[in-house]
This record gives C-alpha cells, structure tokens and sequence, in this order.
C-alpha cells in the first residue's frame, strides 16, 4: 500500500464548490502503473489498528460509513505491527479506490500546498488537516513520518509564511502612523503625562 494526497473532499475539508484535498491509500501495483507517478515513494506505510469491542462494532462502523461516504470503499488489508514478533492483522480500511469520483491522481505538490491553505469544509481547515497528519504519523513511533506529507506540509509553512510577509508589506503608512499613535497616546496615558493624553486615546 501506499499513501498518496490524491483524494477531494468535498464533506469535510472542503465542499462541493471547492473541494479540499485529502489522503487515501492504493495498492504500490496500481500506483506503478500510473503515468503521473512521480519519484519515489515511501516503502513503509504507517498507521495504527484499532481493536473495537464486539459490543461496538455495528456502532462505530455505522459512524465510519457516513464519515467515510466521500469517495472512500470498505477494503481489507494486512497490517503488520513494529514490533516483528507479532504476527500480522487482517484490517478493515477505508479506502479511496482509483474509480472513485473523488480520485485525483498526480498533483502538483506547490500548487497541492496552495490549494489546501486556501481551502476549508464543515469539518475545518484543510491545512489544519495536513499539519495534524504530519504530527500524527511523526508520533507513531521511531522513523514513522511519511516524507511526501512532511513535505507538503513545509511548502504550506512556506507559501503561508510568505503571505503574512506580503500582507504586512501592504499596510499603508497611515495605517501606520494610526498604531503608533495609539501605542504612544496610551503610553503618555499611562506615565501620566498630561490630561490631554488621555482625551486623544479616547477619541482614537
């Protein structure tokens, strides 16, 4: 299996208008066959398995069914624990098969990065999504990260970054000129320098 960001979401990280971008897992065959793939691809998938009690089972699929519902199919696959003296688990995963609406194959990872930091859904920010995977799968365990995550999530830091930078290089001089009258008349307020002081701030 490999992790890949090829999945829209349209329920959750993003809506029908404009869908967000989310993660899926398809067979390293199918990938190899793609002609979008590009470079390499990690070796390893990490994840973690989750025992639900017999009890629970109908419950908490029934819930998985319609958070799942955009694009992702119910499949079983092998899971095999860090640890190599445990024997491998037969898993249920949901996942975005390739014929699935939502299936989006190679994006490019600049214009990937921008497209998930303009983006949100019902259930948030798409790159709050990103930056909780990338911490997520980095607390797995020793060397669990997934390096095509980590670095779309420092191209977002990047060109969010660099946003703030050109937004602030926007401000006009007045706007300016306004904050540091404000920050001098309180300043004057608060030596107790002057009644006059004290009108300006509250008219500004």
């Amino acid at each position: 299996m490999l992790r890949l960001r090829v999945q829209a979401s349209e329920d959750h990280r993003g809506t029908p208008e404009a869908p967000g971008r989310v993660v899926t897992l398809i067979e390293r065959s199918f990938w190899e066959t793609l002609e979008q793939n590009r470079g390499d691809v990690e070796q390893r998938v990490w994840g973690a398995a989750y025992r639900i009690i017999p009890s629970k089972v109908t419950q908490v699929q029934a819930y998985l069914d319609i958070r799942e519902v955009n694009g992702y199919s119910i499949q079983y696959t092998e899971f095999h624990p860090a640890d190599p003296s445990l024997n491998s688990i037969k898993c249920l995963v949901y996942i975005g098969l390739p014929n699935n609406p939502q299936f989006l194959g190679f994006q490019d990872p600049e214009a990937l990065a921008a497209h998930i930091l303009r983006s949100k859904g019902p259930s948030g920010e798409n790159s709050e999504y990103l930056f909780m995977l990338e911490r997520a799968l980095e607390e797995l365990g020793e060397k669990s990260g997934d390096g095509h995550v980590e670095d779309l999530a420092r191209r977002a830091r990047h060109i969010a970054g660099s946003n703030s930078r050109h937004s602030e290089e926007q401000r006009s001089p007045s706007q300016g000129l306004a904050d540091q009258d404000i920050m001098n008349e309180t300043k004057r307020v608060e030596t107790g320098d002057g009644g006059e002081g004290q009108e300006e701030v509250e008219k500004l």
